[in-house]
């Protein structure tokens, strides 16, 4: 039977990617599904693409540790510097949180920056990986028989006579619907999977903690920017300024390009699909702002070029770690249960700033959850 992957960003091809490489799952019998009209339209296409291997809490600094192991591999295997911009980074605190409490999982939510993390930790390895790695990972996904069903909305679940899943149902654009048969579920729809669990398992017994923070990025060009700048590495910068709550965050990235996020907003509503995400302007000029500040060259408003703009929502969750979890068959709902050897229904979301980060180790522990094998650490932290 097939599993069925609700999610086609860095986490739902993450899985795909691992589960394909297994032999005893066919890569045929996966099945990506992906609501919006265009890929990576979020976080997974918006993100500044940085790498850390031991920034994390006690909890997830495994996943961490695999995670950037398994990115350094793959860019080893398939020239990830030409392919997808990956390189060491040095990171950088400009200037040092003020007192606080905060810890590892928290400093999102509560506003602050990952400055404090740059101060803590000074030999941290890093890299920068910009979006171009998940169309990769997914034609590679594609190529070994991977379906990808997009853009179509699963609208409902369907159980056999023994009231087990047996199949979901897709609707595309234009109103047709189809169902696809499967024994296992995987709802990898970062900020958007709350919902689609809701909207699936009416009955459930369990809630999916998983919330939404908006961020929006810029993407500018220095003309000042030289290949024997680019040689030497690239930059992450982290800032703070605790008298106006905007933590700005830097990232330079192969190929000239320079990446300006930390303007992160709880209060912007999460849209129905990635593409109907509406761009505060007023929240770009000041991302354009500090660019000029700590980038340009002062008067020269003609030194930086804007690449392009954006708006994604990134899936938290209470406690800052993602959530890597069955969910238990008799909390379900409607008599509902999965097939004991091969089924199940899966959460794989709340990976907040850390997705791509995060995203292989998570896929690799994730294709062994799915398949029943014992995981190569404790799963516990990141259960629902």
């Amino acid at each position: 039977m097939a599993t069925v992957i609700i999610g086609a960003g860095i986490i739902g091809v993450s899985t795909a990617y691992c589960l394909s490489q297994s032999s005893r799952t066919s890569a045929t019998s996966i099945l990506l599904i992906e609501s919006s009209p265009r890929l990576f339209a979020s976080g997974s296409g918006y993100a500044a693409g940085f790498l850390a291997k031991d920034w994390f809490s006690a909890a997830t600094a495994p996943l961490g540790a695999l995670s950037f192991a398994l990115h350094k591999e793959l860019a080893e295997r398939y020239n990830g510097r030409e392919k997808w911009g990956y390189s060491p980074s040095t990171a950088t605190s400009l200037q040092a949180l003020r007192s606080s409490t905060l810890q590892d999982e928290d400093w999102l939510s509560e506003g602050a920056s990952r400055s404090q993390l740059a101060v803590d930790k000074q030999d941290t390895d890093s890299g920068d990986v910009p979006g171009w790695l998940i169309p990769q990972k997914g034609q590679q996904c594609l190529e070994r028989g991977v379906q990808l069903h997009h853009p179509v909305t699963v609208v409902s679940v369907a159980k056999d006579m023994r009231d087990e899943l047996a199949a979901v149902r897709i609707m595309a654009e234009n109103g047709l619907e189809t169902d696809l048969p499967c024994s296992r579920l995987v709802f990898t729809a970062g900020p958007w999977t709350s919902q689609v669990f809701s909207s699936l398992f009416p009955s459930a017994t369990v809630r999916v903690p998983v919330t939404s923070l908006a961020g929006h990025s810029l993407v500018v060009r220095c003309h000042r920017w030289s290949a024997e700048d680019e040689a030497r590495g690239c930059h992450a910068v982290f800032a703070t300024d605790p008298s106006s709550g905007f933590s700005p965050e830097i990232f330079s990235r192969i190929g000239g390009e320079i990446y300006i996020a930390g303007l992160n907003s709880s209060t912007i509503p999460l849209p129905v699909l990635a593409t109907d995400a509406i761009i505060d302007e007023s929240v770009i000029r000041k991302l354009r702002e500090v660019a000029t500040q700590l980038l340009g060259l002062p008067g020269d408003e003609k030194d930086l070029d804007i690449v392009r703009q954006g708006l994604c929502y990134r899936p938290i969750t209470p406690n800052g770690r993602p959530i890597i979890s069955r969910v238990p068959d008799q909390k379900l709902g409607d008599d509902l249960s999965t097939r004991a050897d091969e089924g199940g229904v899966f959460i794989c979301a709340g990976h907040g700033p850390w997705g791509i980060s995060l995203s292989l180790g998570t896929g690799k522990v994730m294709a062994d959850l799915i398949e029943g094998k014992q995981s190569s650490m404790d799963l516990a932290p990141f259960r629902l």
